[in-house]
């Protein structure tokens, strides 16, 4: 059974939480959209913590916090960074919450989320949508980035697809990015990213991960991200519907929804559906080793075979609604899966 409640948590103020017998979530009131704590009951937060009075991007007062968040790519100063210190009004609904946050000044778009958490299990459905409140079309996309704890390892899937002649897989680079960082390791079907507490340099990588999932193991459990790539849609950074990126505190694992224009009184949609699995161990940096830790935490197929699949008949992922279009792409506000 699902609960929910206002608490407190450390220095992050009046929180939601919603907890069951496995696992709870925290969301932040005081400021956000944030998630700021996913953790099994009495086990570490997988997630960063970092608090601070000084704010992250000083040119708009934004700050990081950690936890999970929702953005909107291209990333873009001031447009990305756009502060979210102010107090977010949420709805209980059925197993979860619904947030609305305000309309942003600098852009005119409204970032919702809802998150649903499944009756007996860690697993969670976490809804991100992004309105166009403006008077004119806006292209972007929804960005999803869950900043994790330091001293983990993420694991990434490379497409295995046999397309002979033809490539079968698209990888963008920063600036900064190091391809001899000896934080990451280059298999044929795995690339791992260990995060470093301390390390000097920062690293980021995007990928089409046609596989649609990444997991993150440290502290005796693992996480698993799971969304939607869809082939043939354009994503931003180069075509990427994923990026990780890590600096000496944190690693965040990124996903995105399709680039899209999206018009006045428009919404896109992005979901991704996480889990937590126990007692299980970092694997080695080889793809033997890494395939082993995989198998072991039963990662069911692509949202985009088997629909949300966050396993709650009521979250409303799934439901019809009368745009033409799939849920990826942009609706509008008269559609009830949001």
């Amino acid at each position: 059974m699902v609960k929910i409640e206002e608490k407190n948590y450390k220095e992050f103020g009046k929180c939601v939480r919603i907890y069951n017998e496995t696992a709870e979530i925290f969301v932040t009131l005081d400021f956000g959209p944030r998630i700021i704590k996913y953790a099994l009951l009495d086990k570490p937060n997988v997630f960063c913590e970092h608090f601070s009075d000084e704010p992250s991007m000083k040119e708009t007062g934004w700050k990081i916090y950690g936890g999970h968040r929702l953005w909107h790519s291209p990333e873009a100063v001031p447009r990305t960074y756009e502060a979210d210190n102010e107090k977010i009004d949420y709805m209980p609904i059925e197993n979860g919450i619904q947030i609305r946050c305000s309309i942003e000044k600098t852009t005119g778009l409204q970032k919702h989320m809802i998150i649903i958490l499944s009756e007996e299990t860690a697993e969670t459905a976490v809804i991100h949508s992004v309105a166009n409140r403006g008077v004119w079309p806006v292209e972007y996309a929804v960005w999803a980035l869950s900043v994790m704890a330091e001293g983990g390892t993420e694991v990434i899937p490379c497409n295995t697809e046999d397309t002979g002649l033809l490539h079968n897989r698209s990888m963008s680079l920063w600036p900064y990015t190091k391809m001899t960082d000896k934080r990451v390791f280059w298999g044929d079907k795995f690339i791992t990213l260990k995060q470093t507490p301390g390390a000097k340099d920062a690293f980021k990588i995007g990928t089409t991960n046609n596989n649609g999932w990444a997991a993150y193991f440290n502290n005796g459990y693992a996480f698993v991200k799971r969304y939607a790539h869809f082939e043939g849609e354009d994503y931003p950074d180069n075509n990427v519907s994923f990026e990780t990126y890590t600096n000496d505190f944190m690693l965040e694992i990124e996903t995105l929804s399709p680039l899209m224009k999206v018009g006045p009184g428009e919404m896109l949609e992005h979901i991704e559906v996480w889990n937590l699995t126990p007692d299980v161990e970092v694997p080695e940096n080889n793809d033997e080793s890494i395939q082993k830790a995989i198998d072991k935490l039963n990662i069911p197929a692509s949202l985009v075979d088997d629909g949300c699949g966050c396993g709650d008949d009521g979250c409303g992922c799934g439901d019809d609604c009368d745009c033409e279009d799939g849920h990826h792409h942009h609706h509008g506000d008269g559609c009830d899966c949001c």
